[in-house]
């Protein structure tokens, strides 16, 4: 007889990642439907400090983390479905503001630009695995 492996025939499943709306707790993002960025060079690609002629290197201590997720155009954002343009994204349950998007494009907190941009702010989410 063979001795056959449980860990073969049984697949591990890795806990997928998910946020929600952090008022009514609705799911609006999946690990999946995440648009991932490049990060870009911080505050030096903002056109206010390309102006300034500060010194870059001294005032930039630590990266700063992305306080947005972009993601692809789900079926709850209404106001994509209905052609805007631009527009800002609320939840369908709670009408909870929870970001917005802009077809020609946005520039994340990091400095990378996002085209097109469905960007969802981690403030306003919920962050959880199931």
């Amino acid at each position: 007889m063979e001795a056959t492996n449980s860990t073969d025939s049984e697949p591990v499943s890795k806990p997928q990642l998910i946020y929600r709306c952090k008022r009514c707790r609705r799911i609006v993002a999946s690990e999946e439907t995440i648009v991932p960025h490049e990060r870009g060079k911080g505050e030096a690609s903002f056109k206010w400090r390309k102006r300034s002629g500060h010194n870059i290197g001294d005032e930039e201590k630590g990266s700063t983390q992305c306080s947005s997720i972009f993601v692809e155009p789900l079926k709850w954002m209404q106001s994509v479905q209905e052609g805007y343009v631009e527009e800002k994204l609320q939840c369908m349950s709670c009408k909870s503001r929870l970001g917005s998007f802009n077809w020609a494009g946005m520039q994340c907190n990091c400095g990378a630009w996002v085209n097109p941009a469905f960007q969802l702010h981690k403030s306003r989410l919920d962050e959880c695995y199931m």
